[in-house]
C-alpha cells in the first residue's frame, strides 16, 4: 500500500513539473527574438551544413544562434513540390519558435528556385519579408520578383554552374559580383557583406 501511494506521489510530482515547465505545451517563444529570424535554404546535394560560413558571418555581426535557422531539404535533386512543403512547414515552425510574423530568406542556387516557390504556391508571400538568393536558379520559378517582398539576386558573372542570367529576377535588386565561383558564394567576404546590406535594407 505504502509502496503504490509512493507511486502515486511520484507520478504526481512528475505531472506538475512537467506542468510548470511547459513541456507538452506550445513551443511558441514568449517574446519575439530581436531580429528577424533568418531561413537558410540550400541547394542541389546540399545540406544544412552549407551555410556554415554565413552563419558564423552573421552571428559576428550581431546575429544570435535563436534567430539562425537552416533547413535540410528532403529532395537533394531539388523537386519543387517536396521542398517547398519542407520549407512551408520549416518556416511556421521558426515563427512559432520566435514570435514573430516573418521570416527573411538566404537561399543559395537551386534553393532560390523552391523559396520562390514556398512564395508563391504556398503560402509563404505573407510570411517571408525579405528573400535573399545566391547565384539563384530563380527563374525556374519565376521571372518577376514577388510583389511585396523586398528580393535581392546576389550572383557571379564567374558562375559556370547557375547563368547570371537565371538569377536576375524583373523587379529584384540584382547584384553582379565577379571572380566568385558557384560554391564560393557561400564563403566570400563581399557575398556577406552584401547580404548584410540586403537585410538591414
Amino acid at each position: 500500500m505504502k509502496k503504490t501511494k509512493l507511486i502515486l506521489v511520484v507520478f504526481m510530482s512528475m505531472i506538475l513539473a512537467l506542468s510548470i515547465t511547459g513541456i507538452g505545451s506550445s513551443s511558441k517563444a514568449s517574446a519575439a527574438t530581436a531580429r528577424t529570424p533568418i531561413v537558410l535554404v540550400h541547394g542541389l546535394t546540399g545540406s544544412d551544413s552549407n551555410f556554415t560560413a554565413i552563419e558564423s558571418y552573421l552571428r559576428s555581426q550581431g546575429w544570435t544562434r535563436d534567430e539562425l535557422f537552416a533547413i535540410d531539404l528532403p529532395s537533394k535533386q531539388g523537386n519543387q513540390l517536396l521542398n517547398s512543403a519542407a520549407i512551408s512547414r520549416f518556416v511556421d515552425d521558426v515563427l512559432n519558435q520566435t514570435g514573430h510574423t516573418k521570416v527573411n530568406i538566404i537561399a543559395h542556387s537551386m534553393g532560390g528556385a523552391n523559396s520562390l516557390y514556398y512564395i508563391l504556391n504556398r503560402g509563404g508571400a505573407s510570411k517571408v519579408d525579405k528573400l535573399i538568393t545566391l547565384g539563384g536558379a530563380n527563374r525556374l520559378t519565376t521571372t518577376t520578383a514577388p510583389s511585396g517582398i523586398k528580393v535581392t539576386s546576389i550572383y557571379s558573372t564567374s558562375d559556370t554552374i547557375v547563368s547570371p542570367a537565371l538569377s536576375r529576377l524583373n523587379g529584384a535588386n540584382n547584384v553582379s559580383v565577379s571572380l566568385v565561383s558557384h560554391i564560393g558564394l557561400l564563403f566570400n567576404s563581399r557575398v556577406n557583406a552584401l547580404i548584410k546590406t540586403a537585410l538591414n535594407e
